[in-house]
């Protein structure tokens, strides 16, 4: 049986980015956070204290719920690892890459979560604009950083990564501040792109080093009159067909499983 409830409205409603939210609801100032209490002195009950440190050596991310100045409640949330990422991950190193956990959530959360997919190095309690900030330290040390995210928090590090890549079920903001779109929510299409990208490179430079070759090889022979008119225009068809056929390759192509 489904039971209707209606809310109050809230006034004076503020989002403080990356840590939760503020207003005013029936004339009671609360707070819905996971760090607004330390903002605002309050300290968590013992009640509560308990609840909290077994939500997150659970993997889940506690949220605080108070008004009044006063902590009254812990709402628990986990975001539900897919069977495929732990594959995704392992085909990422299999490609060379490094895998690395980048996320607002509490560290003891985000090592579960990393635990289950094989995720060694994780960074965890950042803020979405330091984010940011982790990206540009890896490029600073020389790394080719590639993100991949889905939410509003993520957008910006998508926008400053080398390579940004978006799920398509994320938030519009993070699709356009990536540099590529994946239709599917499945993390196995991140190295699915990526190896498509490699052999597309690949098949690029291959077309262009036959297509010096030919000329080189045959320009001189061209010049010295060795080389008859008639074979030379069979020789020219037969580049842009070599090239237009290998080309036509990547259509055969299926990523590794």
């Amino acid at each position: 049986m489904t039971k209707s409830v209606s809310c109050p409205p809230s006034r004076v409603f503020a989002n403080r980015e990356g840590l939760g939210v503020q207003g005013i609801v029936d004339g009671h100032a609360m707070t819905v956070g996971r760090q607004l209490l330390a903002d605002r002195c309050q300290q968590l009950p013992d009640s509560l204290t308990g609840s909290l440190g077994q939500a997150e050596s659970e993997g889940k991310t506690a949220v605080v719920v108070s008004w009044d100045d006063t902590a009254r409640g812990i709402l628990v949330v986990a975001d539900a690892v897919k069977p495929t990422s732990a594959e995704a991950v392992e085909r990422l190193r299999a490609l060379g890459l490094t895998p690395i956990m980048l996320t607002g959530d509490n560290a003891a959360a985000a090592r579960a979560i990393a635990g289950q997919v094989g995720i060694d190095q994780v960074i965890a309690d950042v803020l979405p604009r330091d984010k940011v900030e982790v990206v540009r330290r890896l490029q600073a040390q020389g790394k080719v950083v590639a993100m991949v995210g889905d939410g509003v928090n993520d957008a910006a590090a998508l926008a400053q990564a080398d390579l940004g890549l978006a799920m398509g079920t994320g938030t519009d903001v993070a699709i356009e501040a990536s540099d590529l779109t994946l239709v599917r929510g499945d993390l196995r299409a991140v190295p699915a792109a990526i190896e498509l990208s490699r052999k597309t490179l690949a098949t690029i430079k291959g077309n262009l080093f036959w297509a010096f070759a030919y000329n080189i090889a045959a320009l001189p022979l061209a010049a010295a009159g060795l080389l008859n008119p008639m074979l030379a225009g069979a020789a020219m068809a037969f580049s842009s067909v070599f090239v237009l056929t290998n080309s036509l390759r990547l259509r055969t192509f299926k990523p590794h499983a």
